[in-house]
């Protein structure tokens, strides 16, 4: 008797579906359908039978109901009431439900619970902003399985020089260790993205490497302006050294520095570049080494970023 329940409510999950009306495009809703895929993501998560799972996006459950069957606990963070119903009843009079914790609302206004894995097919359009959201997130999770768009998957493992390599490359592979694991078509999504896709691992750095990410971030992004020009170049920009001014000041304002007479931020950045040989490096081939070594120099004149 319960086979026959289960497949009922099996076609009743996939009549809606078919209705089209679970698809909302605002949430950048893609239900990944393909079983092996979803398996697939599962296995790569290497799940043990204590983790708590956090799912972003769980969509009709079809990824929530293969990681209940694996872990602890799921916590599934969906923005969509008509999802969250149907979740609920997919669960509903079965083992799984007591292990199933819905948080309803957008993920990036949440805060997130404790969790030791985090695996989902994302909206693409959060992208990055949730990477940061997680990889700032504490205490510190095990890993992260995600689905994103092809290309931003290339640009979170993209090297210096590569075409793709960006700040966002910089940002999170000073915070995670990440790899891609496998190419995804567009036609396993309903409806299909307009995009190809890729599955992504990411491993946060535990201990994180020993810097403000505030100032790191402050300093990648003037960089990374045009990663092309050199960043004697990028630091002339009077934007740049207004911002840069006001926060020196502030600075010898907190320690009790006088600032000389006739003081110029500019010239005091493009000594600060010349002496420690960075004034003809650009972006786009500088490494995490590298932009340690710039962000220390400017902190040591007492030049800072948040």
């Amino acid at each position: 008797m319960p086979k026959v329940k289960s497949e009922k409510t099996s076609r009743q999950h996939k009549l809606i579906a078919k209705q089209g009306i679970l698809f909302n495009k605002d949430f950048g809703q893609h239900i990944l359908k393909n079983p092996l895929i979803i398996q697939a993501m599962v296995d790569k998560s290497a799940l043990r039978p204590t983790d708590v799972v956090l799912e972003i996006g769980p969509g009709t459950g079809n990824m929530t109901i293969k990681l209940l069957e694996k872990a602890k606990k799921v916590v599934a963070c969906e923005i969509d009431p008509r999802l969250v119903a149907e979740l609920q009843k997919r669960v509903q009079g079965t083992s799984f439900q007591s292990k199933l914790q819905i948080m309803i609302g957008d993920v990036l206004k949440t805060e997130l619970p404790f969790f030791d894995i985090c695996v989902a097919n994302i909206p693409y359009q959060i992208s990055s902003r949730l990477v940061f959201k997680l990889l700032l997130h504490r205490p510190f999770f095990r890993c992260a399985v995600l689905m994103f768009q092809r290309e931003f998957a290339q640009r979170l493992v993209a090297k210096p020089g590569d075409k793709l390599y960006c700040r966002l490359s910089i940002n999170t592979q000073l915070l995670a260790r990440v790899d891609i694991l496998m190419k995804v078509g567009k036609n396993n999504f309903k409806p299909p993205p307009k995009v190809e896709s890729s599955v992504v691992r990411i491993e946060p750095r535990n201990p994180p490497p020993p810097i403000n990410f505030t100032e790191w971030d402050g300093l990648t992004r003037i960089a990374f302006i045009r990663k092309n020009k050199t960043l004697s170049s990028a630091f002339k920009q009077n934007a740049v050294t207004a911002t840069m001014e006001k926060n020196y000041k502030v600075h010898c304002s907190l320690n009790n520095i006088d600032i000389p007479e006739g003081f110029s931020m500019k010239d005091k950045v493009e000594n600060i570049l010349k002496v420690n040989n960075f004034e003809t490096k650009r972006a786009r081939t500088m490494d995490i080494d590298d932009f340690m070594r710039l962000l220390h120099a400017f902190n040591v004149e007492g030049i800072h970023f948040s």
